[in-house]
């Protein structure tokens, strides 16, 4: 196993210095769902949200929550992103809306984190929505599912 990269010598949490990288094309693509009631899975088709069209609302914030990483999470690198593409889809025999996003960049350092937070930033624009009519909706399985460039290659996830 490799050993942990935020951490120095002394268990100090520190950034990782990535200056001596070499700039590569990353990508990263993450995914995750949201499940809930049959009912709220109508409203949100139906467009009968009040808080208006959640699927649109929550793939800008994905977008902007891609965005802000550096903000949320101590010791990510602001990244300059070139591209962030976040997709919802319903899917009504599940009762559930799934969420993808894709995130790239040339520079020196992966844009995992960027891809795994607009998922989870997505996911909880639907729950905000939808909590006046469905507060026991599930958040749940937010992976990576594929990474691309950097020393380490490619990954393939589920």
């Amino acid at each position: 196993m490799t050993a942990l990269t935020h951490f120095d010598d002394d268990g100090n949490a520190i950034m990782v210095d990535v200056g001596g990288k070499d700039e590569t094309e990353r990508t990263a693509t993450a995914a995750g769902s949201i499940t809930m009631l049959p009912e709220t899975v109508r409203l949100i088709l139906d467009g009968g949200v009040k808080k208006g069209d959640v699927l649109s609302v929550a793939q800008l914030a994905g977008i902007m929550g891609a965005k802000k990483t550096p903000d949320l999470i101590p010791l990510c690198h602001p990244l300059a992103l070139s591209s962030v593409k976040v997709d919802l889809v319903v899917d009504a025999e599940r009762n559930a809306v799934d969420i993808k996003a894709t995130c790239k960049l040339k520079g020196r350092t992966g844009v995992e984190m960027e891809a795994l937070t607009a998922v989870s930033i997505a996911a909880l624009t639907v729950y905000d929505m939808c909590k006046a009519v469905d507060r026991g909706m599930r958040i749940g399985d937010i992976r990576l599912i594929h990474k691309a460039g950097g020393k380490s290659g490619v990954y393939e996830g589920t």
